[in-house]
C-alpha cells in the first residue's frame, strides 16, 4: 500500500472510484469492460473511415476526429484509475496530475467545438445540399477541425498553466478518480477569484455558446425538413441528424451537470458520477450510436468483415 513518506509535498493523492468491497470489484470490472469497448469501438471507427473510400466525406472525416477525441478521453482518465486501484496506491505526481488535467481538458474542449462544427455540416447538407461541396470543401473542413483542436489546446494550456502555478494546501487529496479541474481547485490555498471568473467564462464559451449554435442549426434543419414533400427525404434527413443529436445531448448534458451546477448543490459523489458519464460512458457510446444508427458505417463494417 502507498505510504505517506513515499512521496514529496509536490505529489497528490487520488481518492479513486472504488474500494475493496465485492460490489466495487464488480463495478471496477464493469468499468474496465466499458473502457475496452470504448477503445475498440473508437479505434474501429477511425480504421473504417480511413480504409473505406466511400466514407471519405466531410461528415465522416469529422466523425473520425470525434472518435479520436473520445479515444484520447478514455485513455487519459481510465488507465491511471485502474493502475491505482490494482496496486492499492493513490499516488499521482505533480507533473502527472498537470499532464492528465491538460489532456482531459484539451480533448474535452476540442469536442465541444467539434460537435458544433458537425452540426453546421448537417445544416449545410440538408438546408443547402446544392452548395454542400463548396461550403464544406476539403480546405474548409480541415480549417474547422484545426480551429477546434487549436481552441481546445489554447483553453486547456491557459487553465492548466494557471491552475498548476497556485500554492496547494498540505492535504493534497483530490476527491476524484482523476485530476479534474473542480476537484483540484478545492485544494488551492490563496485567492482564486480571477481564476474562477476565467473558468466561468470558458464554461460559457465551451458549453452555452456551442449549445446555442447547435440549437440554431437544428432549428433551421427542422424548418427545412418540414417543408420537404417526400416522406423518404424526411426520413433520410432525420437519420443523418439523429446520431449527432444524440451524441450532443449526452455530452453537453453530462458536462453541464458537472460544470454549471451551483456549488451548494454539488457533492463529491455527484461530481464523480457526472465525470464517469462524460469521460468514460459517453465516449464508449458514441461509436455504438453512429454504428447502429448509420447505414453507411454499418455497410463499411460488413465490407471490412467480408474481406
Amino acid at each position: 500500500m502507498w505510504q505517506k513518506n513515499e512521496t514529496s509535498l509536490a505529489d497528490f493523492l487520488l481518492e479513486g472510484l472504488f474500494d475493496e468491497s465485492l460490489a466495487h470489484v464488480f463495478l471496477f470490472s464493469l468499468t474496465m469492460v466499458v473502457f475496452l469497448v470504448g477503445v475498440s469501438g473508437n479505434s474501429l471507427t477511425i480504421l473504417l473511415i480511413c480504409a473505406d473510400p466511400r466514407l471519405h466525406t466531410p461528415m465522416y472525416f469529422l466523425l473520425s476526429q470525434l472518435s479520436f477525441i473520445d479515444l484520447m478521453y478514455v485513455i487519459t482518465t481510465t488507465p491511471k484509475m485502474a493502475s491505482n486501484y490494482l496496486s492499492g496506491s493513490q499516488y499521482i505526481s505533480f507533473a502527472g496530475c498537470g499532464t492528465q488535467h491538460f489532456f482531459y481538458l484539451f480533448v474535452g474542449s476540442a469536442e465541444c467545438f467539434l460537435l458544433t462544427v458537425m452540426s453546421y455540416d448537417r445544416y449545410v447538407a440538408i438546408c443547402n445540399p446544392l452548395h454542400y461541396t463548396i461550403l464544406m470543401n476539403r480546405r474548409v473542413t480541415l480549417m474547422m477541425v484545426a480551429m477546434s483542436w487549436l481552441g481546445g489546446f489554447t483553453i486547456s494550456f491557459s487553465l492548466t498553466a494557471s491552475l498548476m502555478s497556485f500554492p496547494y494546501c498540505a492535504s493534497r487529496k483530490i476527491r476524484h478518480f482523476y485530476c479534474e479541474l473542480p476537484a483540484v481547485v478545492k485544494l488551492v490555498c490563496g485567492n482564486i477569484t480571477i481564476f474562477e471568473t476565467t473558468v466561468y467564462i470558458c464554461s460559457v464559451l465551451l458549453l452555452l455558446i456551442p449549445i446555442l449554435l447547435v440549437s440554431a442549426s437544428y432549428a433551421f434543419i427542422l424548418r427545412s425538413v418540414i417543408k420537404m414533400r417526400s416522406a423518404g427525404s424526411k426520413r433520410n434527413a432525420f437519420a443523418t441528424c439523429s446520431s449527432h443529436l444524440t451524441v450532443v445531448s449526452l455530452y453537453f448534458g453530462a458536462s453541464i451537470f458537472s460544470y454549471m451546477r451551483p456549488k451548494s448543490q454539488s457533492t463529491t459523489f455527484q461530481d464523480k458520477v457526472g465525470s464517469v458519464f462524460y469521460s468514460i460512458i459517453t465516449p464508449t457510446l458514441n461509436p455504438l450510436i453512429y454504428t447502429l444508427r448509420n447505414k453507411d458505417v454499418a455497410k463499411a463494417i460488413r465490407r471490412l468483415l467480408g474481406r
